[in-house]
């Protein structure tokens, strides 16, 4: 008589079901995101690079400014996506297990 492995050895696998619609919503507020992080990094390189000169320190305050309201956004495209995916997930797509321990982008 064969002898099954002792459950000890199995590998026990995870799976997450998402609708698709949840994965669209998930994919573009992502998508804002990584948009938004290389605005905040592009307007502090090149707000730092004009600080080396004089005549470009205002220009490069500015973008300073331009950066700092960009990191003020990352907030609200959060709260966006929440409010989004609660709305989906309250208008009868519930095939989402996923909760606020998701990744915040």
């Amino acid at each position: 008589m064969p002898r099954n492995p002792p459950r000890r050895h199995r590998a026990a696998s995870l799976t997450l079901h998402i609708g698709h619609a949840e994965l669209v919503v998930r994919q573009r507020y992502e998508a804002a995101s990584v948009a938004n992080d290389a605005l905040i990094a592009a307007w502090f390189l090149i707000g730092s690079i004009m600080f080396f000169s004089p005549a470009w320190t205002h220009t490069g305050t500015w973008c300073f400014v331009l950066g700092s309201v960009e990191l003020m956004i990352r907030p609200a495209i959060r709260l966006t996506r929440q409010l989004h995916l609660q709305r989906l997930r309250g208008s009868g797509d519930h095939s989402g297990a996923l909760t606020a321990s998701d990744q915040d982008y």
